[in-house]
Formats: structure tokens, C-alpha cells, sequence
């Protein structure tokens, strides 16, 4: 089973670094991420997600590839990848993996303008080595799926940044 832990940072640069240290604690074998999203709270009042991975740009893509391969068949190739493409891009666009956005926007309303928050869905975790290096980017736990005592151990470990 995952875990889902929504950690809050004073800004987007913060949560971002914290992602960025969580994949290269993922290339040692420390921990295995299922999703890693940042959520920032805009001026405007709106939270914008940035995804770990843009299904958008991959649909289309991969669209285009195969648009490209079909449209050969046809002997219209660039018809093929220009329709396979918006095909793709409208099929990413339309798929979400991970953490449901919805939940993400909601989760994340208590946010103020200029606040991120990093939404993580931890498979497997070597906690003894992962809580110290996370540590140094401080933070405030909004939400987790975690045992009270392994969420205690989390607040404990951020506080001490």
C-alpha cells in the first residue's frame, strides 16, 4: 500500500528542491515514489499543479509517432502525425495518474498566496535514511495516510530543520 503525504513549504523553490532531493534519494534505492507533485498557491487565490510526469507532451508524442507510422500506410504522413499528435495530446490531457488533481486542489486550499506544498505517494521508504535528508527543507505536515506514530515521527523530523 502507498502512503500520501501533503508537506507545506513557504514557497514553490522550497517544495521543488524537496522533490528534486526525493528523486535523487529514488535513483540510491532510499525510496520508491508512486507520484511527486508540487502544488503552489498563486496570487490569484488558484493552485497549480506541476506534475511529475506531463501526460500531455507524451500523448502527443507518442501520437505523433504512431500518426506518423499510419499516415504512411496512407501516403499522407504529416497529416497522420499532425492528427495522431492532437490525438495523443487530447488523450494525455485527458489522463491522470497518481494522486486525483481534484483531491490535490483541495487538499492544498489552506495554502496562502506564494505557499507550495509537495504531494507525495510513497510506495517503499528506507525512513532511517530518507527523514534526515528531507529535514533540511523544514516544512509543515498538512495531510498524510501514515500511522499516528510514523506521522509523529515526520513532524518531529521537520521540525528540527
Amino acid at each position: 500500500m502507498a502512503d500520501l503525504i501533503i508537506i507545506a513549504y513557504p514557497d514553490e523553490k522550497t517544495a521543488e528542491a524537496a522533490r528534486v532531493k526525493l528523486f535523487e534519494m529514488q535513483k540510491e534505492y532510499l525510496i520508491e515514489l508512486g507520484d511527486a507533485v508540487v502544488a503552489e498557491r498563486t496570487a490569484d487565490g488558484s493552485v497549480k499543479l506541476h506534475q511529475m510526469v506531463n501526460t500531455t507532451r507524451a500523448g502527443a508524442a507518442g501520437g505523433a509517432l504512431w500518426g506518423t507510422l499510419i499516415g504512411l500506410l496512407f501516403l499522407n504522413p504529416l497529416l497522420g502525425a499532425a492528427v495522431g499528435a492532437g490525438a495523443g495530446a487530447l488523450s494525455g490531457y485527458l489522463t491522470d495518474i497518481g494522486i486525483d488533481d481534484k483531491f490535490l486542489k483541495q487538499a492544498t486550499e489552506s495554502l496562502a498566496p506564494g505557499q507550495a506544498a509537495l504531494c507525495v505517494l510513497v510506495r517503499k521508504v528506507t525512513a532511517d535514511k530518507v527523514l534526515p535528508q528531507m529535514a533540511q527543507f523544514g516544512g509543515t505536515v498538512l495531510r498524510t495516510n501514515l500511522s499516528a506514530e510514523q506521522e509523529s515521527k515526520l513532524r518531529e523530523a521537520l521540525k528540527h530543520s
